[in-house]
């Protein structure tokens, strides 16, 4: 039989080391499952391994990560590193491989704190060879320290500000970045500027790295349109519109950006409640003050509950803590209600400046409807055309996209195209996203090799012998 713990959790960023580290405290015997090969997550990625040279280039928010990974050493928690997580099953039956094996684990509860995707922007020559995400741009600096030479920057964003500041830093400067928020939208945020600027901070660092940039030199051109990658085999210019004008800027490199959204796989396979969020354009899960999800003892925190941040997802994953404490019968409800009320107002901090940017940083309307030869399922090589043919012929939702062409049936299981199907279909048969829906998520939510299963299977035997 596998394990049983008070407390599996899903994903060892700030939330799930948060977590981890509190209801230890409280006296929960805790599993954090994640699948990187240290804690740390996206935001935090090899912050233990990090040298002093680093650590300047990628900020004191970054090395801050350093205080929420010791604690999680000293807390005693089991931490499985290098966990992929495929399913879960009833009883809350956690299957995961590690080093090539697979293994089980039982929870009476489970918190999934699986952070967030960046959301696709598809646009004409995203898939060649040397466009990526911005944020896998910054793996390569956080993990390896290697910096790309040359490299455009496209889209909108805080995270792209972070990333050419980064850049900036580390005596590497992007070629140039295009920016496809507008003026518009920029006086549109405005009716949010009293809660952006009690959340100062966030807004401070911002004027700090647009400093940074514009010190540099970097060219900026905002409010781009018709955005396409050019090249035969690889990325060899971006060009765009700017004021009415064609240009075109020779590259190899090509970061895009244009948002994060909550990843939800997890959440979904488990039958849990969401609802699409208009002011962050994407879908999230339907969680109650604590973080619980409609399904019992199943509780959600960081940015996979809606995007916030770092410290918020902190502050969230203390939260949910204290609250399956008081469930499992460490905490009274006095006593819990008494150590989460600063949380709480910690929480409100953290997310007043979100209205503002959510508004000033919409994303690119091109890339939420791309034009019909834009490949969307980079997997199966769907196109948006593909989608909109299948919309004709009376496809309503993402899960009939499968019968149709295979749309969210690759290795991703839909994790970078189900937002973009989503909107096609909505678009083309006049709905809301909450009437078309999204991917019904089923287990395996990652690959899982026969191999594994068997290993499994030897190891369940070897344990009833």
């Amino acid at each position: 039989m596998p394990m049983k713990r008070d407390l599996a959790i899903i994903g060892a960023g700030p939330a799930g080391m948060a977590a981890a580290a509190q209801a230890a405290e409280l006296g929960l015997s805790v599993t954090v499952l994640d699948e990187q090969p240290r804690a740390g997550g996206q935001i935090y990625r090899d912050v233990d391994r990090a040298a002093a040279s680093r650590g300047h280039i990628l900020g004191a928010d970054y090395t801050d990560g350093r205080r929420l990974t010791g604690d999680l050493r000293q807390s005693g928690v089991e931490h499985i590193s290098g966990a992929v997580v495929w399913a879960i099953e009833d009883e809350f039956r956690i299957s995961y491989t590690c080093e090539e094996r697979g293994a089980q684990i039982e929870a009476d509860r489970i918190l999934l704190a699986t952070g967030a995707l960046e959301r696709p922007m598809p646009i004409p020559g995203w898939t060649l060879p040397g466009v990526m995400t911005a944020g896998a741009g910054q793996i390569l600096l956080k993990q390896s320290g290697i910096v790309a030479q040359g490299a455009v920057l496209v889209g909108s964003g805080p995270l792209l500000y972070l990333i050419a500041a980064q850049m900036v830093r580390a005596g590497t400067p992007p070629a140039a970045m295009i920016e496809t928020q507008t003026l518009g939208d920029m006086i549109r945020a405005l009716r949010h500027v009293g809660g952006a600027l009690r959340g100062w901070p966030y807004m401070a660092k911002g004027l700090k790295m647009l400093a940074e940039i514009k010190r540099a030199k970097v060219p900026s051109f905002t409010g781009a349109t018709q955005i396409a990658v050019e090249g035969e085999g690889k990325a060899e210019a971006v060009t765009f519109t700017h004021k009415g004008g064609r240009r075109r800027i020779a590259c190899e490199t090509v970061f895009l950006h244009h948002g994060v959204v909550p990843n939800t796989q997890a959440a979904r396979s488990l039958g849990i409640g969401h609802h699409w969020d208009a002011a962050q354009s994407a879908f999230v899960p339907e969680l109650d003050a604590w973080g619980q999800s409609d399904v019992a003892e199943v509780f959600i925190a960081g940015d996979g509950a809606g995007i916030g941040g770092a410290k918020l997802a902190e502050h969230a994953g203390r939260l949910v803590a204290l609250k399956i404490a008081q469930n499992a019968g460490h905490l009274s409800t006095q006593v819990c209600n008494r150590l989460a009320a600063p949380l709480r107002r910690a929480v409100t901090r953290e997310r007043a400046a979100r209205p503002f940017l959510n508004a000033a940083y919409p994303p690119y309307a091109a890339a939420l409807n791309p034009a019909n030869s834009t490949v969307i399922c980079r997997c199966e090589e769907v196109t948006a055309g593909d989608i909109r043919s299948y919309a004709k012929l009376g496809c309503l939702g993402p899960n009939q996209t499968k019968a149709f062409g295979r749309a969210g049936m690759g290795p991703c299981q839909g994790r970078y195209c189900g937002l973009t199907v989503t909107a096609l279909l909505a678009d083309a048969n006049g709905q809301s996203p909450n009437e078309t829906g999204y991917y019904r998520i089923r287990p395996p939510l990652k690959p899982v090799t026969l191999g594994e299963l068997a290993a499994m299977d030897d190891a369940a035997q070897d344990a009833a012998e």
